[in-house]
């Protein structure tokens, strides 16, 4: 009896043993794991706070080496009373909150503020015409209005003015006004666009500092607290009976 129970329980005590060895390598397997996910978190939250600051900074110089100042009408007030005396619609400006008068357009939510100030001094110019709706060249008076943008321009070159030098029609002045009024507020709506991305950068970065600074004292704390942690290093040593005994 004793033999075979003895031949029983040794299978059992060696499935056992087996089994708990392998929780061990997995659980060490997850704190060192769960640490080194901490570290990326970390890292990762860190480069993209630096890469954020560094974007909203580059911005920022670009536009300051360009010399730009707001011009006395750019507020809301003034820009206002100048649609109004051009005859435009003032629903469909759009017209900016912010008053960038006389000031050095040097960030992205001033860049955006003079980009909409401009847009409205393009539409005075046209008469409230978009780019689409001008027509290419200067016309010839007496041109039917139906061939005409109701502003003096035609996009038919049968009834466009003819340049006496070049024989070439002559093009609409107001049309390539618009044209860099457009690349120029496209660039200044960029840098908006580019001081906001970066700020979300910051943002993320910040989260992922923090997830990975809160991840890591989990991991860490759930390992220290196992007495078979593959952390053991970090855990205080405490001093031994024997060597007290001696002392």
């Amino acid at each position: 009896m004793n033999g075979t129970t003895m031949g029983e329980r040794r299978p059992i005590e060696n499935r056992t043993l087996g089994r708990d060895g392998k929780e061990d390598v997995m659980r060490k397997v997850f704190e060192l794991g769960g640490v080194l996910a901490a570290a990326v978190l970390i890292a990762f939250g860190i480069v993209a706070i630096v890469m954020g600051v560094g974007g909203r900074s580059t911005v920022n110089s670009s536009l300051k080496k360009e010399l730009i100042v707001g011009s006395p009408d750019m507020t809301p007030a003034a820009i206002t009373a100048e649609a109004e005396k051009a005859g435009l619609n003032l629903a469909n400006l759009g017209i900016p909150k912010m008053s960038v008068a006389g000031k050095k357009i040097d960030n992205g939510e001033r860049a955006r503020a003079f980009a909409g100030y401009m847009r409205i001094h393009a539409l005075e110019a046209s008469s409230g015409l978009t780019y689409a709706q001008m027509g290419r060249f200067l016309a010839k008076p007496g041109t039917p209005a139906k061939f005409t943008d109701g502003q003096g321009a035609t996009s038919d070159p049968k009834y466009a003015v003819i340049d006496p030098k070049t024989q070439q029609p002559v093009d609409n002045g107001r049309r390539n006004l618009w044209v860099t009024e457009t690349a120029l507020t496209t660039a200044l709506n960029m840098s908006y666009m580019a001081t906001q991305l970066s700020l979300f950068g910051i943002v993320i970065g910040i989260a992922l500092l923090l997830a990975g600074v809160g991840f890591g004292i989990l991991a860490l704390g759930g390992a220290l607290a196992s007495p078979k942690t593959a952390l053991s290093f970090l855990r205080k040593r405490e001093p031994q009976p024997h060597a007290a005994a001696k002392a």
